[in-house]
This record gives C-alpha cells, structure tokens and sequence, in this order.
C-alpha cells in the first residue's frame, strides 16, 4: 500500500485533495491485487482515471496558464504521455477484457506515475504557485 506524506503535497488544496482521491483508488487497487480481485476492480479504476485526468490536468494546466508556468510545456507532455498509457490500458481492456497481467501494468502505471510525477512535476508546480502567492 502507499502512504501519503507531506512529502508528496503540492501546497494547493485542490490539487492535493485530487492527488489523495487517486491515491485512495489506487490503494483500493492493490488491495484488491492482494485479494487476488484486481480484475474485478480494474474496470472501475479505468473509468475513474477516465474522468480524473480530465479534470485533474485541466485544474493544473489552468493554473500553469494562469500563471506563466515556465515548465509547462514539460509538464502538460507527461500529461499527454499518461494519457496516451492509459488509453493503451483501455483498448487492452476493451479488447482482452479484465486480465492479471493488465491489472499489475495498470498498478505499475499508476504507482509509477505517483513517485515519478506527482513526487517531481507536481512538487515543483506546487512551489512555483506558493512562490507565486496561490
């Protein structure tokens, strides 16, 4: 399971509230894994993130342009690049269905993109905006 620290928080409400929401159904996701239901639980995560990465990369792509976020061109591509993975995911569900194998690819997906870029990219966005007076 992932633990949520201070370490991980932006510092803009919102943006952390949205990051903990994925933390929490990624937890819901390897906590099934364990139980041996993670392909029960993989339709339901994919229609979250679905959902989820519209919103959550308009809140922080508003607040880049807002703000004159000089990384955001960086940013908004890994953006892109987790769009473009999890889309992948989706065809493979829609095609395969529910397997072991795309239940552990989406868990190293998305525990890949917790450390990765919520731990660096949103991290320095969010220091960038306090800076900024957000």
């Amino acid at each position: 399971m992932l633990a949520w620290t201070k370490d991980l928080a932006t510092g803009i409400g919102v943006i952390d509230d949205q990051h903990k929401e994925l933390f929490k159904r990624v937890n819901d996701l390897l906590s099934a894994m364990k139980q041996g239901k993670g392909k029960e639980q993989l339709a339901g995560l994919l229609g979250f993130l679905a959902d989820y990465v519209v919103t959550h990369f308009g809140t922080e792509e508003k607040f880049m342009q807002a703000h004159d976020y000089p990384q955001s061109l960086g940013h908004k591509a890994e953006h892109m690049s987790f769009v473009r993975n999890l889309s992948d995911l989706r065809k493979r569900f829609d095609q395969e269905g529910p397997g072991s194998l795309l239940a552990i690819e989406s868990q190293r997906l998305l525990v890949d993109w917790w450390y990765n870029h919520i731990g660096k990219s949103d991290k320095a966005l969010g220091a960038f905006l306090k800076g900024k007076g957000v």
